[in-house]
Parts: structure tokens; sequence; C-alpha cells
């Protein structure tokens, strides 16, 4: 028999944008946090009574060390993923972590291993496709309503890095990775496409961009998406590597073509994915800033644009909806929607198979960054690693 989501008490690691998302999303869940630890106790407790977080930890030990905390989310720079995770295992915690779920597919694939070994639950936080319409497409796609996939086009646009005076830690190399743009938003894309395809991909053809070659670095901790808030303060200007924006050509499994392009400098837009996926007999289309419609595409009769509208969805996409139809449902729902499949799996005892995104889906993301990082160096066509 199931638990209720109010027996299962969990803590948090990370106070910034991620750490509150995972908050307000485990709250409506009716799920227990126990407590939230930050990269020092001031900043912590600074940042718990600004944003209203649950009780500060003093230190991650100390959060794992409570023998009532039976999962632990981590949403910490992306170089503390994997030592953070491989403690949260040691002690028998379930792992719900934000992607990437590491900075190298070696450290991905001891993770995955780790993570079976144990028999805990983990999941990685790949939370935009648990857009309803995003299932909605999986699943016609799965069905073959719109024929074989033959092309894919889209990518993952935002503005946040636009100016050289933007800065985040994502832009330090030795905290984001060696890629930035690409694993922090193209990650999320091309877990879309594989996801309502079916399809891996399986070759890449990329080009990185770094636009801003030096950046004016504020001294001082500057929050996700904050960076225009920013006022008149001491800055030290700092050389770049990452990239600013990519594009990527790559190939599918079963042959289909694709083109992807992915920008943290594309003024306008705030966080654009988007995606058109052409099938033998039908296309569909959607994006993050219109969530609700899913655009269909014909050739012999009228197109349709299909609502989110629960009583008309496929039942697995009717159930990452919370709302019914034309009650708008957006980025903070994808987190409640995700969290509800981990955490149901939690409830039954981890039985069955799991159908949110696990570490391997994580060491999947890293092989595909990786292949285009390869790529773009070496100016040719890579095989992704599997």
């Amino acid at each position: 028999m199931a638990r209720s989501f109010q027996d299962i008490t969990v803590g948090i690691v990370g106070t910034g944008f991620m750490g509150v998302a995972h908050t307000e999303a485990l709250r409506r869940l009716g799920i227990r946090i126990k407590g939230i630890v930050g990269s020092s106790p001031q900043r912590a407790h600074e940042k718990a009574a600004a944003a209203n977080l649950p009780p500060v930890v003093d230190t991650y030990e100390l959060l794992l060390a409570d023998r009532e905390i039976e999962a632990v989310h981590i949403t910490t720079p992306n170089h503390l993923h994997y030592a953070q995770v491989v403690a949260a295992l040691d002690a028998g915690k379930h792992v719900i972590c934000e992607k990437p779920l590491a900075v190298s597919v070696a450290e991905g694939e001891d993770l995955v291993a780790r993570a079976k070994r144990a028999g805990l639950v983990h999941a990685v936080c790949f939370n935009q496709r648990y857009y309803p319409i995003v299932h909605q497409a999986h699943t016609m796609v799965s069905h073959g309503d719109l024929g074989a996939v033959r092309l894919v086009s889209g990518g993952y646009l935002q503005d946040w890095l636009l100016f050289e005076t933007d800065w985040n830690w994502r832009l330090e190399s030795e905290k984001g990775g060696a890629l930035r743009a690409v694993a922090d938003i193209g990650s999320h894309w091309f877990d879309n496409i594989e996801f309502i395809t079916g399809h891996k991909v399986v070759e890449v053809i990329a080009e990185l961009h770094t636009f801003h070659q030096q950046r004016n670095h504020p001294v001082g901790n500057v929050e996700t998406f904050s960076a225009h808030t920013v006022g008149d303060v001491d800055r030290i200007v700092e050389e770049m590597s990452s990239d600013d924006a990519a594009g990527v050509l790559f190939r599918l499994e079963n042959g289909a073509r694709g083109t992807c392009t992915i920008s943290q400098v594309s003024a306008g837009r705030k966080n654009f994915l988007n995606w058109e996926i052409d099938c033998a007999e039908s296309a569909v289309a959607w994006n993050t800033e219109n969530p609700e419609n899913l655009w269909i595409g014909h050739r012999g009769q009228p197109n349709q644009i299909f609502k989110r509208d629960p009583g008309l969805m496929h039942p697995i996409a009717a159930a990452t909806a919370a709302y019914p139809a034309g009650h708008v449902e957006g980025y903070p729902d994808t987190f409640r929607a995700l969290f509800a499949d981990v955490y149901q799996h939690i409830a039954t005892g981890a039985s069955g198979a799991a159908h949110y995104p696990t570490f391997a889906d994580g060491l999947r993301s890293l092989q595909v960054c990786d292949a285009i990082g390869r790529s773009s160096h070496t100016r040719s066509w890579v095989t992704v690693t599997d």
C-alpha cells in the first residue's frame, strides 16, 4: 500500500533560484521539508528569511545524518553535484539532482553505477519535459499518430547573459563545467527531443560561440536571472571561455535529421524552448512561451491547435496536469508534476519501472553535451558515446 506524501520527509541543498523552485513544488505536494543547507549558514539564514524557506541546517553532513530525512534535493552549482550525490547515496538517501548530473561523462557513469548498487530512487530534474503538452506530443509520436519522425528543428533561447556586465556562477568554468549554454539549457532541449521522439541522438556537428571574450564580474554573489538588478558595484574583468551560444546539426538513430540553436544572448527571449517535429504524415510544434497550445500541421486538411485539456489528452499526458482546461500551467508546475512522479515511486516502495528522468537520463545528457563540445573543437561530425 502506498504511503501518503505527507509521511515523507526531505532535505534540500542549495538556497538559490532552484532551491526556491524545489521548495515551492514540494510544499504544493504536501511533502515535509525538514531542512535546507546553503553555501554558508549566514547566507542560508538570510535567504531563508527573505524567501520563506524551510529551517536552515548548518552543514550538509548534519542534514544527511538526520534519519527522518528519506530524500535529498541537490540544487547547488554543478561542480558540487558529484560529491554531494555520492554522500547522499552512501547515507541511504533517495536523490533528486538538478541537471547536469555531473560535470563529466566519467562522473555520470560512476553515479549511475552507484545508484543502481544502492537500490535507491534517483532522478534528474529535466522538468521541462513535464509540461503536459510535451507528454501529449510524446504519446502522439509513440502511438504512430503522426507517422515516422523525419526532421526536428528548434532551440532554446534566453537573454539573461546578453551584456558583458551580466554575471552568474555558471560563467565560471570551475563551477559550471566546460560547457555553459549547451549544458545549462541545451541539455533540456535535447532531453525534450529524445523523450518525444523516442530516438537517441547518435551524431552531431556543432559550433560553439563565445561572443563576450571578457565579462565584468561583480564582486559578490549574483543569483541566477538577477544580473539586471546589480547596480554600481566593484567589478573584476574576467576572461571567458564557455559558450554564449551554439549551433548544432544532428542525426537521430532512426535516420531523422535535426537542427538546434542554443543561446543565452538573444535579446527579448526570456525562456524560449521551442521545437517542431516533422513526421511522415503530420507535424507538431510547441514553445514554452505559449505552453498551452500544440500546433499540429497537416497536408490535406486544415492545421489544428490542440489546447491543453486533461479531458482530451492521453491519460499519460493528462496525469501531468493539475488544473482544468483554460487555467494556464507554466514553468513552476513542471516541478510539481516531476516531483509527483518521483515521490509516487518512493511512496510505493520504488516498485516497478521509473517513468521520470533518472540518473541514466542525466548520463545520456552528459554524453550528448560531451559530443557537442568535441565536435566544436575538432570541427567535424562526432558520434555520441552511449
